[in-house]
């Protein structure tokens, strides 16, 4: 049974977890963004607020881009830690405890074939031209976190999740903003807002 996120009470969204928009100075990402005109190119899913736990489809290493695929991504290294300045939103989503179960067994499958995966280049063009290109091992970074919230039951987008693109993230109304500016110094504001909490 497909649990929509629209028919949830306040009492149902018992966990939080997190999607991450960013910006960085690779050069396809600067295409990308000179392309769409929009703020940003990536987009991650993490499973906590201080986003330990990430995942996402991008490059392995830090200089092939063509060299991609399920990685699991971390703020403070490859290719975040080499750009400093990455521009970031911070997205929470509040989802059911079934839900949440259903997308841990879900990445535990990327997880565990994380090989056998690799980057949807051909759907990445294909969304630019709002045609939908699905792959069962291929996946471009929205896409992968719109086909893995899809999976779980949690529908937050009204479309094909093939043509889902960092901006309809960026727009969407069921996700609410905990943050916005430098990747880089997003742990040390939450440290200073905790402490600002606690006082």
């Amino acid at each position: 049974m497909n649990l929509n996120i629209n028919k949830l009470t306040e009492g149902d969204k018992r966990r939080k977890i997190y999607i991450v928009l960013t910006q960085t100075k690779t050069y396809p990402a600067r295409a990308i963004r000179l392309y769409t005109n929009e703020p940003y190119a990536h987009a991650s899913i993490a499973f906590d607020e201080n986003l330990d736990e990430m995942y996402s489809f991008a490059r392995r290493g830090l200089y092939n881009p063509f060299n991609a695929g399920f990685i699991r991504e971390y703020i403070d290294r490859g290719v975040f830690g080499r750009f400093r300045s990455t521009t970031c939103s911070i997205f929470q989503l509040r989802i059911t405890e079934d839900q949440y179960k259903r997308l841990r067994e879900e990445i535990e499958i990327f997880n565990k074939n994380k090989d056998s995966y690799s980057y949807n280049y051909l759907g990445l063009i294909g969304a630019a031209f709002n045609i939908p290109v699905r792959s069962k091992n291929r996946y471009f970074c929205s896409q992968f976190v719109a086909y893995i919230l899809e999976k779980s039951g949690i529908h937050i987008f009204d479309k094909n999740y093939a043509l889902i693109k960092p901006r309809d993230i960026r727009i969407n109304p069921h996700l609410e903003i905990i943050y916005q500016g430098k990747l880089s110094e997003y742990r040390i504001y939450r440290k200073n807002f905790q402490t600002a909490l606690e006082i």
